[in-house]
């Protein structure tokens, strides 16, 4: 089957759960959840661990620290960040499914959970081995380039520069082959026929310091992971994976502005707990983590984040459905691309 069909198939029930991207939301999704919640038996008597599976400066180290103040504000309950990078996210999954599953550890993951779940079923499955907390950011990919570069200035002058380099251009990315970033990449060069080298970071500092460094020509990142740089005049958008152009971004074209037809993969985070931690313990941490989204810190947070612009809440029932819907979008994709689906 041909590749780009396959994406736009398997893409359909996935992209029915995204609102557009130009919609305004004028009320928190969890307004409804009572303002506070008995503890069960005294839980949580102590202080959480919040294992985060990427460094702290990324998206995840990011809305790991945002979500933990916001439950920490709500609740009373402080919450230890636990940074256990590498592997894109394996090295932190393999290290939470070894702890205790008392309820005491929770975890930030992203879709590179579901992606590696689809690619090989004996890894860990976030929607049945994880209980889903709250997903808590959905957003899309943009690529950068450096402010002040002047070998070209747009998508159009970029994909033009790329093709005469013969292989030579560089773009940072993650490194997990199969990733939404890869795919999407894949995606874009198949369309185009540029050949870049992608040079890979798991850390979000030093991928974006390549960028800035002059060490790297492009960065294919999520908006609010580098609004820093963007404010600061240090990088700009060339090209939005969207369809259409968010109101933010109303100046970068969009995929159908470049002639590119194909559905782009998200990213998203979310919080989980073991699956076998205590039912209790786990109805309190829904309350906390679902209630807390609508802190008026972590809607800030957000904000700042360009992550108003999808809707991006899910309680656990849709992050399930949202964890399901992708795993089997992947699958499709990594078949269509040849990989081995175990």
């Amino acid at each position: 089957m041909n590749f780009r069909k396959t994406m736009a198939a398997s893409a359909i029930t996935l992209a029915t759960t995204l609102l557009s991207a130009n919609v305004a939301y004028a009320a928190c999704a969890t307004d409804g959840l009572p303002s506070s919640m008995a503890k069960p038996d005294g839980y949580p008597a102590r202080a959480l661990t919040m294992v985060v599976p990427y460094g702290p400066a990324g998206g995840s180290g990011q809305v790991a620290q945002a979500m933990a103040q916001a439950v920490s504000d709500l609740t009373g309950v402080s919450i230890n960040r636990d940074h256990k990078p590498g592997g894109s996210g394996t090295v932190g999954m393999t290290a939470y499914m070894a702890s205790p599953a008392d309820g005491y550890a929770v975890m930030e993951h992203i879709d590179d959970a579901s992606s590696a779940y689809a690619l090989d079923s004996g890894r860990p499955n976030p929607a049945t081995d994880l209980i889903p907390l709250v997903t808590s950011q959905i957003t899309f990919s943009q690529i950068y380039i450096r402010t002040d570069e002047d070998r070209f200035t747009d998508w159009e002058s970029f994909v033009e520069w790329v093709t005469a380099q013969n292989g030579r251009a560089t773009i940072a990315n993650v490194s997990k082959e199969g990733s939404m970033e890869r795919v999407n990449m894949k995606f874009i060069t198949d369309a185009t026929g540029m050949q870049i080298q992608q040079i890979s970071f798991d850390k979000g500092a030093p991928r974006y310091g390549a960028l800035a460094g002059g060490q790297v020509d492009a960065l294919f990142e999520q908006p609010g992971d580098v609004r820093t740089f963007m404010d600061a005049g240090k990088f700009k958008p060339i090209l939005t994976l969207l369809k259409e152009r968010p109101a933010a971004f109303a100046d970068v074209p969009s995929l159908t502005d470049v002639a590119l037809d194909f559905d782009p993969l998200y990213r998203f985070r979310g919080f989980f707990v073991h699956k076998d931690a205590p039912a209790d313990r786990v109805k309190w941490l829904q309350w906390a983590f679902q209630k807390a989204y609508c802190q008026p810190s972590y809607q800030k947070y957000n904000a700042s984040k360009y992550m108003t612009l999808i809707e991006s809440f899910r309680d656990t029932q849709g992050s399930r459905d949202l964890i399901n819907q992708t795993v089997a979008q992947y699958r499709a994709v990594y078949k269509a691309m040849g990989l081995e689906v175990k």
